[in-house]
């Protein structure tokens, strides 16, 4: 065992700052994006804020094979949030995942249990890494779906999309670019829409050629068809509502839309200042809660970026899967409604509402708008144009978009959307 001081072994503060991450996560209930800055206040240097959040991702995305592995090590089974459970994840994942030798994975672990179970750990980490070595244990292909959201999956799309959903949890996203015109410039990638090109990253994004001139911004593929179905604007009016951080504004604003955001994130909405400046578009931006601001007339446009699950973003984030239930999908169903209800008058007759969530929860989509049409008789879906969608993605059957984790699977999948095109009539 490692005798240092635990204060002075080294990589120590990054690994103490993921077992803060992962302890907000597993037990509190927070996204690691909300945990992050505390976890990490501590550390100075940025490679070791990305290590922590690198480590603390891993696990989570990791974690039912991770806890099978712990769990086959010990005679009785340790409480999913002890802080010896959370310290053999971090020294597993290290080196099944991140090719960390196993003599500094354990020398930065052992101190996270410091006047607690350290011999325990010791001994089951070496225990699993025997198993290893000799081939009776290891990591599966594809992370495991944790069980509530693999089942809630399954039933609502079936095993394929399920288990693809897994293929898609198991490698880094590629990167998507959205483009203020059809010119991708000198880059090298595949264009899979109009404005686009999705490429593998190899150098940070702020280091691309057209970046410093504001030609791109990163945007899911997915993220990018709300705007996209608005087509050319033309000058007419669009409010862009929960906007932050900005890429379907960019876009609008690039189409020719006269564009109204509001968001009520004041820090979100800092880094939305940032992008528009870079690239040079104009957009009036609103720092207001939805159900107290309302605009001085109705707008041609609306496109409601609900606040949601955001269980569609999980390739990204997968600390949702851990924080996301039944109930929590309710809650944000309601929220969901609400907005919905109160935005409805702000569009114009013949004006269009564009309803987007990043969720794969058929009550925050499908559900969503079928009881939003019963109580508003006045508005009605436009069925999308499946010419204007990537291949290999299809309108649903009354004509809304849903990207499922089984599509685009060859090149690479996208994060999970419903988008509905709603009109009002005159």
């Amino acid at each position: 065992m490692n005798s240092q001081s635990p204060s002075k072994t080294p990589g120590l503060p990054a690994r103490t700052a993921a077992l803060r991450l992962l302890d907000a996560v597993c037990r509190r209930g927070e996204t690691l994006d909300q945990a992050l800055p505390a976890a990490t206040a501590k550390l100075g240097n940025p490679s070791d804020r990305s290590l922590a959040h690198n480590i603390a991702a891993n696990a989570l995305r990791w974690m039912t094979a991770l806890d099978g592995m712990i769990d086959s090590a010990t005679k009785k089974r340790l409480p999913d949030d002890a802080k010896a459970r959370m310290a053999l994840r971090i020294a597993l994942v290290q080196v099944l995942v991140l090719e960390t030798p196993q003599h500094a994975a354990i020398a930065t672990a052992l101190p996270l249990v410091h006047g607690g179970p350290r011999r325990l750990v010791h001994g089951v980490f070496s225990t699993v890494m025997r198993g290893v070595e000799s081939g009776e244990l290891g990591l599966p292909e594809y992370p495991e779906i944790p069980g509530e959201t693999l089942d809630r999956w399954t039933n609502h799309w079936g095993e394929k999309v399920a288990v693809a959903a897994g293929q898609a949890w198991a490698n880094s996203p590629p990167l998507d670019l959205s483009f203020k015109t059809d010119d991708v410039g000198t880059l090298e990638g595949e264009k899979l829409v109009p404005k686009h090109l999705r490429l593998q990253p190899t150098v940070p994004v702020t280091e691309l050629a057209g970046f410093a001139d504001g030609a791109f911004w990163v945007q899911d593929i997915a993220a990018s068809l709300p705007a996209r179905l608005l087509g050319e604007g033309g000058r007419k009016t669009v409010l862009d509502l929960c906007a932050a951080p900005g890429g379907k504004t960019m876009q609008l604003a690039a189409a020719g839309w006269k564009t109204l955001s509001v968001d009520n994130s004041e820090k979100r909405m800092e880094r939305f200042k940032d992008n528009l400046g870079r690239t040079n578009l104009e957009a009036d931006i609103v720092i207001a809660d939805l159900m107290k601001w309302e605009p001085s007339e109705p707008a041609d446009a609306i496109l409601l970026d609900a606040p949601c699950s955001a269980t569609g973003i999980f390739r990204r984030h997968p600390d949702v899967l851990h924080c996301i239930g039944s109930r929590q999908i309710a809650d944000r169903a309601d929220v969901q409604k609400a907005l919905l209800d109160r935005i409805a008058p702000w569009v114009k007759p013949g004006g269009v509402l564009i309803y987007a969530v990043c969720s794969l929860e058929p009550e925050e989509g499908e559900d969503q708008v079928e009881q939003f049409l019963d109580s508003h008789e006045d508005f009605a879906i436009v069925p999308v144009d499946g010419d204007t969608l990537p291949n290999d993605i299809s309108p649903t059957e009354n004509g809304c978009i849903r990207t499922l984790p089984n599509m685009l699977s060859e090149k690479g999948h996208l994060d999970g959307f419903f988008i509905a095109k709603l009109q009002r009539k005159d």
